[in-house]
């Protein structure tokens, strides 16, 4: 038997973690000798009327009066606290506390695991979390700035016409997309692009600069819509772009009070055209671009009169989800013929809120819009 005491007292003074036990108010009456080799205090030194709270650092010291002490009295037994101890030589160790508090003799006993390790790999995963938030901060902003120079930072001024264009990007704006859309003057009037690169990021992103500038200098060789989305599908052959673009062309010319459109559509959604009490789709389908050699595509003429107004979008506005439901064309031509009286911004701004508003304000896609309107009267030009 006095084997095992020894035994006992063997593994009290040299356990793998540091045993004190203290009186109800904190003063240290029993330390083992790993703590004292934890701490670097000789023996003597810490049971000679110091306190628990003293052998740690100031901010923990108040946690232990404020909190630990406590629950500790409300529930005998505490387990797990993260504090840091102050060695003999005014450096700190990071500890696990555990502690104990024996109701008939009112000692408490407490148990520290040395956690230098585990504190550090915690402070390496908030480092870690710390790159990742500033990585995809840089990564948003990098996206939002691409997407920007998809959209122009404003539409031209036309006499008698309202234009206006909006877009909202998928999610949270954080992945570029592919959707953009374009507006210049030309020599007989001005051209309109809007178009969709399949896909997401930097690669989506790539083709999408390509398209977005072949349309704009492809006018100048080419003279009609169709031909310029000819040029645009031989460009990303050409250029192996590996990702095919929906787009539609169209061109604008005054014809008095009047404006003749010509649009080509190349696998991308009609515009839709509200005049009169109807709502009808401008255009013939025609193949998508970057897929094949040769693609057919169709110019179609529409005489624009005062008081239409022409809605250009991107596929992110009819395929919006709601569960199983989608957004949908009867939506959107109700939608338009609706708010057709308004002006082209008003109008814009209704399809793309109504658009994000049906999926929840998290739209799943981005969504690209142009409008353009003839007010009914010069006195509307304001609208």
């Amino acid at each position: 038997m006095d084997g095992v005491e020894d035994d006992f007292e063997e593994l009290y003074e040299h356990a793998p973690c540091g045993y004190l036990s203290t009186l109800p108010d904190g003063t240290i009456v029993r330390v083992n000798g790993t703590l004292l080799e934890l701490t670097g205090y000789g023996p003597g030194e810490l049971t000679s009327g110091m306190r628990i709270q003293n052998l740690l650092a100031v901010g923990d010291r108040i946690f232990y009066e404020t909190h630990f002490a406590p629950l500790l009295a409300m529930q005998s037994v505490v387990r797990e606290i993260a504090v840091d101890v102050r060695r003999a030589d005014g450096t700190r160790l990071p500890v696990l506390l555990n502690a104990v508090m024996r109701d008939e003799t009112g000692v408490i006993r407490f148990c520290l695991f040395a956690a230098t390790d585990r504190r550090e790999y915690e402070r390496e995963l908030l480092r870690a979390r710390q790159r990742a938030e500033r990585s995809e901060a840089e990564a948003r902003e990098l996206a939002r700035t691409l997407q920007r120079s998809f959209i122009p930072p404003a539409l031209p001024d036309i006499p008698g016409l309202q234009v206006a264009g909006a877009f909202r990007p998928a999610g949270r704006g954080d992945v570029v997309g592919g959707d953009f859309y374009d507006m210049y003057e030309t020599a007989g009037g001005w051209a309109l692009a809007l178009g969709d690169v399949c896909g997401k990021g930097v690669e989506a992103a790539v083709v999408t600069s390509l398209a977005r500038y072949t349309l704009r200098a492809a006018p100048i060789r080419e003279p009609s819509p169709s031909a310029v989305l000819s040029a645009l599908n031989r460009t990303l052959l050409r250029e192996r772009a590996g990702r095919f673009v929906t787009a539609v062309y169209g061109q604008l010319v005054p014809a008095g009070e009047h404006f003749r459109l010509t649009v080509s559509l190349a696998g991308h959604p009609h515009p839709l055209r509200a005049g009169g009490d109807t709502v009808g789709e401008i255009g013939r389908p025609g193949n998508v671009l970057g897929l094949l050699p040769r693609v057919r595509l169709t110019d179609v003429d529409v005489d624009l009169a005062p008081g239409d107004a022409v809605l250009f979008y991107t596929d992110g506005v009819v395929e919006a989800r709601r569960g199983e439901e989608l957004y949908g064309e009867d939506r959107l031509r109700r939608l338009l013929g609706d708010s057709r009286a308004m002006g082209a911004a008003g109008i814009a701004e209704a399809v793309v809120n109504e658009a994000v508003a049906f999926q929840s304000g998290l739209p799943r896609d981005d969504i690209a819009v142009v409008v353009l309107k003839i007010p009914a009267g010069r006195a509307t030009m304001e609208g």
